[in-house]
This record gives structure tokens, sequence and C-alpha cells, in this order.
């Protein structure tokens, strides 16, 4: 699927820097993908864009197939005409700090609100046949990703298993009410997810001509929490009051000592086999209309799944339940072409029979750095000359501490550090760079940087820490981060291992 070398850097959306307290699809984000071209990169990953609940994590949203709000860009909205400078009296100073997303969003709402009252009161006839547009080919998933959001405004956030049970049990006749009841914050919602497509796709679009592809990411489960459960609840095994028996986690592994216990809901696997699995068709079909690849995240639930009862308080007392495997593949093969564009994410608990089925279907799997060394070759899990070609190699993910802080924090004289100082023959190149250079080097197909490894930040540029429920996602790139000598820096080692962008001689053909 990759096939050719590449190189690209990791970086969500909200650490973009600028004015509003969070990245967003503005001026900054295209700022960034010129930065990647002068760089000689020519991929982009990015988090899932859905819309973030409890923690702000993109993996937890409200929505498997809705965009987050947070990311829409103020300043595109004034070329709009839906705001207008007085709009914006009373924001807060943000700084160029981290994300404070409780002072983010109370300002954003409100903004995204006031947008909206403009654009009914007098908007062009070009926006509203837009968004009229917009609002009818997105039928499968909008109307009810709107009312749900609608229903929990009006409940003040409660989760959806506590609003009124004639809601819960979706009884049509309060169904009904309830949208003729909200019918202005149904639509108001409606809106602000065609603002957020429009802005996502014209940035998808400038960052495809410059000859960069989008890699986005994909969470294997939906969060309980989420319009997806209530709106489809014969796909997930929840009972008519919404309740859960099993939930989702992973057993013990490098991030955790006691598993990591998720509380997403268990796919009925066997209702999605029988309708074609229809819900992920859609999904995927939507998924791969924002984004160039996707990358199924957890890919060993697609063979076999960790099962844990809903009682319990960690996932170490689950079991492995047979997922849909080869069905699954073969109809995404059926449905997208022979040439699947994803990436499993294969880390942590990795089976014979997982790797078999990601082999068989051709996807590329994922290798961290941080994860390759032990004390010698013989206890490294997967250093770089053991590498194969359909592989992305990352110096780490939004999981990892960065890479800086990594090597930094392993002891001296002990572990795997006194066998990578040979393995490298280190010098007085900063250790980042040394890791930057070592997987480009390598025969992986694509190499994967996050940009706080590129910056060579310590712990200090860290995203997200498994386990730790709050204080994550808040890290932001500053505006003199992306200089011209780090552009030239990379584009060097770019070029140098052949992961540079090709030039096509088409002079031959037009004669």
């Amino acid at each position: 699927m990759i096939q050719i070398r590449k190189s690209g850097i990791l970086l969500h959306p909200t650490s973009l820097p600028g004015p509003y307290g969070i990245g967003d699809f503005g001026p900054s984000a295209y700022q960034f993908i010129d930065f990647l071209a002068e760089a000689g990169q020519t991929v982009w990953q990015i988090l899932p864009l859905g819309p973030t609940g409890y923690g702000d994590s993109p993996y937890q949203c409200f929505s498997a197939f809705a965009g987050n709000p947070w990311l829409i860009s103020p300043e595109k909205l004034r070329e709009y005409g839906i705001l207008e400078e007085d709009d914006f009296e009373g924001q807060p100073d943000f700084g160029d700090g981290p994300v404070d997303y409780g002072a983010v969003i109370s300002w954003k709402r409100d903004l995204l609100g006031i947008a909206y009252q403009n654009f009914m009161e007098s908007s062009s006839k070009e926006l509203v046949s837009e968004f009229e547009g917009f609002r009818r080919e997105m039928v499968g998933w909008l109307p009810d990703y709107s009312l749900f959001m609608a229903l929990k405004e009006e409940s003040g956030y409660q989760g959806w298993t506590e609003w009124n049970p004639k809601l819960v049990k979706r009884e049509p006749a309060a169904l009904e009410e309830a949208r003729s009841r909200l019918a202005d914050s149904v639509r108001r919602h409606e809106f602000i997810q065609f603002l957020f497509f429009k802005q996502w796709w014209k940035l998808r679009h400038y960052t495809n001509l410059k000859g960069i592809r989008i890699i986005g990411d994909m969470p294997i489960y939906a969060a309980h929490d989420s319009s997806d459960v209530w709106a489809n609840r014969e796909v997930f095994r929840i009972n008519d009051e919404g309740e859960t028996e099993v939930v989702a986690g992973v057993p013990p592994d490098y991030f955790s000592e006691t598993g990591q216990l998720w509380g997403n809901p268990i796919y009925d696997w066997n209702h999605l086999r029988e309708t074609g699995y229809g819900w992920w068709i859609e999904r995927i079909r939507l998924a791969l209309r924002l984004c160039d690849i996707v990358r199924l995240d957890h890919f060993l639930g697609f063979d076999a799944y960790w099962e844990v009862p809903a009682e319990e308080e960690t996932a170490m007392n689950g079991r492995w339940v047979q997922g849909p495997a080869e069905m699954f593949f073969d109809t995404m093969r059926w449905v997208f072409g022979e040439d699947l564009p994803l990436i499993a994410e294969n880390l942590g608990v990795v089976t014979e029979k997982a790797e078999a089925l990601r082999r068989k279907y051709d996807l590329p799997g994922m290798a961290v750095f941080q994860f390759g060394f032990g004390e010698d070759e013989e206890s490294s899990a997967f250093p770089p000359h053991k590498f194969e070609q359909n592989l992305v190699a990352y110096t780490g993910t939004h999981d990892n501490d960065t890479i800086l802080s990594w090597w930094n924090s392993l002891p001296e004289d002990t572990g795997p550090k006194p066998y990578m100082e040979k393995y490298f023959y280190l010098g007085v190149e900063p250790f980042n760079w040394f890791a930057i250079r070592t997987l480009m080097a390598s025969v992986a197909d694509l190499t994967v940087f996050p940009l706080q490894d590129i910056l060579g930040l310590g712990a200090e540029g860290r995203l997200n820490t498994p386990g730790k429920g709050q204080g994550n996602w808040t890290w932001r790139m500053k505006d003199s981060d992306l200089t011209d000598e780090l552009a030239s820096k990379l584009k060097e080692l770019t070029e140098i291992y052949g992961r540079a962008p090709r030039v096509v001689d088409l002079s031959d053909s037009e004669k």
C-alpha cells in the first residue's frame, strides 16, 4: 500500500499554535503543511478528529462520524461572513501555552453559537445551499448525532442512560417530540458539523496539492456515551436500558501492570456479520473522505478481543474472544478494493494469528523505536535491523514519552542503555536525531516522527500518559518552532535515505 519510501510527521491539529487557545484549521495549519513540503515530508499523521468527551481524549468521542467543533477556525468564519470583529469582544487571552480545555470550550461554544445565529439571520445563498447539501449527504448519521448533542446539552451533559427512559429506549413518539422541541438546537449542531467538514476538506485538498498524504486514526471501539451507541444499539452488546455486561480493554502490557480497562461496549459481531458490516463500511467510507489512509487502532481486536465483566475495576480478569477476522476484511476488500488503504496498529500484545491476518491482507504494521531494545540483541523486541519493508516505523506514538525524555530516563549501567550505546556508536548528535536517522536508514517503507521528537523536547512535550485520567492532550507547539534550519536538516536526512518526494519526468510522454 505504501510501497515507495516516505517520511512524515505526527501532529494532531489541537497541537498547532494560534491565538484561540487550541490548534485549529486556520492559518497555522496551512503553515504547518508548507513546512512539511519544505522539509521533504510526504505524510501528515493525525489522531482521531471526533468530538471529544470526558477527559478530552480523541479516543473517546461523542461520535465515530462527527468532527470536533473546537478545531473549527474562527478566522475562517470571518471569511464566510458569519462572524465580525465585534463578535470577538471578550475573547480570553489564551496565550501560547498548553490547551486549557475548560476555557477554550466555553468560549468557542459561545462563538459558534453566534456564528450560527448570524447565519440564520443573514447569510449568502451559496453558503445556505452548501449547508443543505451537506445535510442531505450526511443523512445516515447527522440527524441522530445532532439530536443526541441537543439532548445532552438540555440534560446538563448527562450520559444518555440518565435521560428520560423513553428517550433512552428511543421510543418513536419521544424522539419526534424532542426533535420538534429542540429543532433550533439540532439545526445548530448540524451547522457546526457543516463548518467542520467544510474547513477540513479544504485543508485536506491543500495538503494533497502539496504532495502530502494524510494518515487518519480510527479507534476500534465507540465510546459508550456516544450517538453511535445510543442510536445503533443493535450493533453493540447492551440491553434496552443501555447497560453493558462486558466491556473492552487489554490485558497487562507495557503501559500498565493491571491492563487497560477502556470501558467501551463490545460489538455484537454476529449482528454485524448478518447485516454485511454496514455500520463499519459507512464508518470507513467517511474516514477515507477525511484522510488518505486510516490507521486501525488495536488491530488485534479484529482477530480476538479482550472482554472484561463490566463490574471489574481493572482489565486483569478478562478473557479472549474470537473476533470477525477474515470475514470482516474480505468484506472491506469487496467494498474498498483489493489494496486496502489501512495501517494495522499491532503494538502491545501481538499474536501469531493476528500477524497472519495482517499479512494476509497486506496491511502495514507498526514498529516503535522505544519498544525495540532490551539489554542485548536477543532481548530486543524489534530493533531497526529486524524491520520489514511493509512497516511504519515511529520514534514514539501519542502514548509514548518523547524519545529524548525516554533516553534520559534509562539507567546508565543496567538495562538496554549500554547495549544501545554500542548499537548506535553515539557521538555528539543529540539522541533524538540518532533515533530519527536510524529509522530513516531502515528498510521500513514509511517513517513517522512526532513533532516533539523532531524538536528535541523532553517530558514537557508528552501528549498522553495512558492510565492518567486528566491533563493529557494539552501540548501545543510554538509559532517559532518550525524554522528554516529545521526544515533543511529534515529534508537533508530525507534525501540521504531515499525518502524524498519523487519527481516524475513527463517530458517523454508529452512528446
